[in-house]
């Protein structure tokens, strides 16, 4: 199964994107933009976040249905695009052995 072609998949790759983003507009933009006064920096990175983070939400809704992730589960995927790291913990935690899963069947 091709990384690309599965809503998992998917959701890994803006998974890990939307993390990175949010750390770059935490820890670099928004010092830039307080220490250095560059607001370009968090309006520029914040924006490319905002995408990601929405695109991040729709791809939850996919996945969940496909498979088929309790309501538990559901939120603790959405409740990580919130929270520092968070989309990089519920990679390792769910989505590569979720993927693993689908992979070997």
């Amino acid at each position: 199964m091709d990384l690309v072609k599965s809503s998992l998949g998917r959701l890994r790759i803006i998974a890990f994107l939307e993390g990175l983003s949010f750390l770059i507009l935490m820890f670099v933009a928004v010092p830039l933009k307080y220490i250095g006064g560059y607001t370009h920096a968090t309006q520029d990175v914040g924006m490319a976040h905002g995408l990601l983070f929405v695109l991040y939400i729709l791809l939850v809704i996919p996945a969940q249905h496909e498979l088929k992730w309790s309501k538990t589960t559901t939120f603790m995927v959405l409740l990580a695009s919130v929270l520092p790291f968070g989309t990089f913990i519920a990679d390792a935690k769910i989505f590569s052995k979720r993927y693993a899963e689908v992979r070997s069947n």
